[in-house]
Formats: structure tokens, C-alpha cells, sequence
């Protein structure tokens, strides 16, 4: 072995050992990437395995069932709905998992587990081949069980808690099929909400599935060292018309309470099995934006692989943080760059009076007070904006992260007021009111309609882009699609049934 190879390892040996992270403030970064918002693609060996990616968490009281709170963290980021046949199941080599600290010391207090299994429908001889299907559907799909459906998933969901016998919650329920288009799928809606399973004595609630990202921002954030003046080049919400993984849960209250602190932790793993058979976590996520923006890119791999515990020596860095320099140097911002207590307090440990459990050990998690009901009319900006049941105190759909993080870098909470932003304010398509509360997913039928329509299809005359363009109805556009697929599939059989009538012959 080099002596750079030994040192190499040494160095990453002592990292890891004393949990050396550099876990941040959570804020936007003005350094250029490719195409990361959240947690997508954050670290350059989840990159590589986009089932086990958790893209964003949520916590939230829910505003429509007194006495419950709801947990919602998604994965796979940048699914194109039209990204068939196999489109986009969960990993079943992994365990998915939202976890809760309920007394501050950084650790797991209760863990609720999902582990997904795949079920396969033998595809009956399709009327035009003869043969089965390449599809991952063999006509329109009704019902979560219709037969036409040839690849399904179920899910476990399993209550862990630190020295008591794993608690199976849910055994062999159904997962929601990626939205594969209109044709097929002519009511996603019901198959979406046959989905939605109760469990409990009538308070619990479990969703797995396909959604709409509900992550709202403009990526060409992270050009502004190329820009001048750091407000240019925005307002185009990059992650519009893509979908993701979801895994929501609504709990009682009391459940999560289980220390009394109203405070509770929340963060999301993946945890991948390995050949051995020995799970091994592979990415983490609490509050938005830390790790691909925040941890240096030798240590990225890192911070996905530990827990809470070792954040504590992300202290220096959140007191004097990097974001807080950029934004002063190349942005004109008069950020505050060294003794941000003011961070600490939001990203670490949480705001005294506000969402601080009683006893707290700093670390990266996304902290909500369960105390704090629903406010009425909520504002993007959360506490910003006076508005105390939103981000950083948990974090709501709604919520204009991207817009809070940087305009606390830029020391709006030790009077520096600002109005940094990327111009991107809401989701491009609304939520909903009741759970999971997470939009439908994009149609895979209408990934490139024009004109900001979800169903269309466009015909474009002569095939050259020179005709005029007009849009077709959903259904003629479907029996246009499958019409072509039908005589496709009717020559390939024909040219196949000659093939084998001369060799048998």
C-alpha cells in the first residue's frame, strides 16, 4: 500500500471515528452543481442508487384530524412519469424508515420500518403476438387487485423501539402503482386513496406510494457565483413535472409523546441490505438542504452512513458558517459570518420557547413541536413570518424552505432583515386536505403536454416540426398511442409465429 493510500485512509479512519462532519446550518449553498434540490442525488454514492435516496421529510400537526401529527419523507428523485415499462417500484433489499427522538438525546425513540415485496401477475397471451406482454400493465387498471396490473407491490410496516420486541403494525398491504398514463389508468385518484390503509383503532393511517415532489425551487440557485448581483436567473421551479416515492404516516399524537416532551425529532434512513445479509444505512435525511450543500463532497458518503449522535462537531462549523461568507462576498448580502448562535439555535438544537426539547443534544434532525396547532391560514415562510406551526418548526408542504434558509444565512434573525429568495413561492400544482395530502402523481401519458396540460397529446404535422400543431383528447390521443403499439405488436407476432412455423416445420 502508497503512503498516500495509508494516509488517505487514516484520514477518513480518524473522520469517521470522531463523527467529523461537517453538519450545517441546513441553508442553501451558491456553490455550482448538477440537478440536486433537498436531499436528491446529495452524495455521490446514493447518487448511484436512486431507490435508497430520500429526497425530502415533513412533519407536520395535522390540520384536519385534531390529536394526530403526520410524517411524510419521500424518495427516487427525478422519476419521469413516462419512464416505462418497469417504472418505479420501491428496493426490496432495503429498509425504509422514519425515525423519532422524543426526549432530545439524539437517539431513535421509536422507528417505524416499511419493507416492500413484489408480487408478480403471470401476463396471459396478449390476442396480437400470441405471447406475453412487455407491459407493466395488460389494459386499463380499476382496482389496486384487477389482474391487468402485472406488477404490484405489498409492504410491511413494522414499530421498533429500543429494548422491546418489534411491533408488525401493517402485514402484506398494497402499494399504489406508478402513475403509468390515462389509458391505463383511467382513475388514479380511487387507486390512489384504495391505497391509503387504517389501522389502529381508526387513528393511524399509512400511504405508499407515487406523488408529485412536492419540493418546490429553482435549481439555477446554485449558478449564482457565475451571476452578478446573486437574483438573477430564477424563478422556474426546476422539479416541475417530476415524481417521487412517498412513505406517509398519521399517528396520534401521544404516540410520538411517549417521554412527555411535546418536542419531538424526526429523520428519515435508508438502510440497504449487503451480501452478508447485514444491513448498512446508505442515506439519512432531517432538515432540508444539509448534506449536498453543507458536507464537503469526501464526506458526503459519511453523513449518510451515521446518526444524530455524531453531529455535535458540527458546532464550529454552524457558528461560523461558509453560507453566511458567500453571501457577503459574492452576493452583497451584510450576512453575519462568525458566531452564529443564531444558526445553532434553528439547525441543531431549536429555538428556545419554541421547538428546543427540555433536554437536548445538538444534532441534524427536524425537530416539531406537537403542541403548536395548525395555523389557520399558513404563511410560506413559516416563522419568518410569524407563522409558528411552520419550518423550522417541523416542516410543512407548504413551506417556502429554500426562501427561510437563505434568508436566515443572510441574518434575518439577528437584524439583518432581507428578502432573499428564488423567486419560486409554491408548488406548481396544489396538495391536498386530507391525508396523505401529497399531490397525484404526474400522468406518464402526458410527460411532455404542452401548454402546462397534464393530458394531452400533441400531434405535430409532417413529423418535422414545420405542421401545424394541434392537440388531441385524452382518448383519442390513448387510442392513437395504443393503435400504434396494436399493429406494431401485430407484426412483430406475425414475423415471430413465421419464425417458429419454419422451424418446427
Amino acid at each position: 500500500m502508497t503512503r498516500s493510500r495509508q494516509s488517505v485512509r487514516r484520514r477518513r479512519g480518524a473522520l469517521m471515528t470522531a463523527g467529523a462532519v461537517l453538519v450545517g446550518s441546513g441553508l442553501v449553498g451558491l456553490a455550482p452543481v448538477t440537478a440536486e434540490a433537498s436531499s436528491h442525488r446529495e452524495a455521490p454514492g446514493v447518487t448511484d442508487l436512486p431507490k435508497y435516496d430520500n429526497t425530502d421529510v415533513y412533519a407536520f400537526v395535522s390540520p384536519d384530524r385534531s390529536g394526530t401529527v403526520t410524517l411524510v419523507s419521500n424518495w427516487v428523485p427525478f422519476e419521469e412519469p413516462a419512464g416505462g415499462p418497469n417504472f418505479y417500484p420501491w428496493a426490496t433489499d432495503a429498509r425504509y424508515e422514519i425515525n423519532i427522538d422524543n426526549n432530545g438525546d439524539a437517539k431513535p425513540d421509536l422507528t417505524y420500518r416499511w419493507t416492500f415485496t413484489n408480487a408478480r401477475t403471470p401476463a396471459p397471451a396478449d390476442s396480437f403476438t400470441g405471447l406475453g406482454t412487455f407491459l407493466y400493465n395488460n389494459g386499463p387498471v380499476t382496482s389496486l387487485t384487477d389482474p391487468n396490473l402485472l406488477f404490484r407491490q405489498t409492504y410491511d410496516l413494522t414499530l421498533v423501539q429500543p429494548g422491546q420486541p418489534d411491533q408488525l403494525l401493517l402485514n402484506d398491504k398494497p402499494v399504489a402503482p406508478s402513475y403509468v398514463g390515462k389509458a391505463s389508468m383511467p382513475d388514479y385518484r380511487s387507486l390512489r386513496n384504495a391505497a391509503v390503509t387504517t389501522f389502529g383503532e381508526g387513528r393511524s393511517r399509512s400511504f405508499a406510494g407515487q406523488a408529485e415532489d412536492p419540493f418546490f425551487l429553482d435549481l439555477r440557485v446554485f449558478d449564482l457565483l457565475y451571476g452578478a448581483g446573486c437574483n438573477t436567473e430564477v424563478g422556474h421551479d426546476t422539479l416541475k413535472g417530476y415524481n417521487v416515492n412517498t412513505l406517509a404516516l398519521q399517528v396520534p399524537t401521544k404516540a410520538l409523546r411517549t417521554y412527555g416532551d411535546p418536542v419531538v425529532g424526526v429523520w428519515s434512513t435508508t438502510s440497504r441490505m449487503n451480501a452478508s445479509g447485514t444491513y448498512i444505512q446508505v442515506s439519512r435525511l432531517g432538515q432540508p438542504l444539509v448534506n449536498e450543500v453543507v458536507i464537503p463532497y469526501q464526506l458526503k458518503d459519511a453523513f449518510n452512513s451515521i446518526d444524530p449522535t455524531q453531529d455535535s462537531v458540527a458546532l464550529p462549523y454552524v457558528v461560523k458558517p461558509e453560507i453566511a461568507s458567500l453571501l457577503k462576498n459574492v452576493c452583497g448580502v451584510n450576512a453575519p459570518t462568525d458566531n452564529r448562535q443564531d444558526l445553532v439555535d434553528v439547525f441543531l438544537k431549536g429555538v428556545a420557547g419554541l421547538n428546543r426539547p427540555v433536554n437536548v443534544t445538538p444534532s441534524e434532525q427536524l425537530r416539531l413541536n406537537t403542541s403548536i396547532a395548525p395555523a389557520a391560514k399558513p404563511q410560506r415562510l413559516g416563522v419568518l413570518a410569524g407563522d409558528n406551526a411552520g419550518f423550522p418548526n417541523g416542516r410543512r408542504l407548504t413551506d417556502d424552505v429554500v426562501d427561510i434558509a437563505l434568508q436566515v444565512a443572510g441574518g434575518a434573525l439577528v437584524g439583518n432583515p432581507n428578502s432573499l429568495g428564488d423567486a419560486v413561492d409554491k408548488n406548481d400544482v396544489g396538495f391536498g386536505h386530507s391525508f396523505p395530502y401529497v399531490a397525484l402523481p404526474r400522468s406518464g401519458s402526458a410527460a411532455k403536454a404542452p401548454l402546462g396540460s397534464l393530458d394531452g397529446v400533441t400531434v405535430v404535422g409532417g413529423g418535422d416540426g414545420r405542421g401545424p400543431a394541434r392537440q388531441l383528447p385524452v382518448g383519442s390521443g390513448a387510442l392513437v398511442a395504443l393503435g400504434v403499439l396494436a399493429l406494431g405488436a401485430a407484426a412483430i407476432g406475425r414475423r415471430r409465429r413465421a419464425m417458429v412455423s419454419r422451424v418446427t416445420a
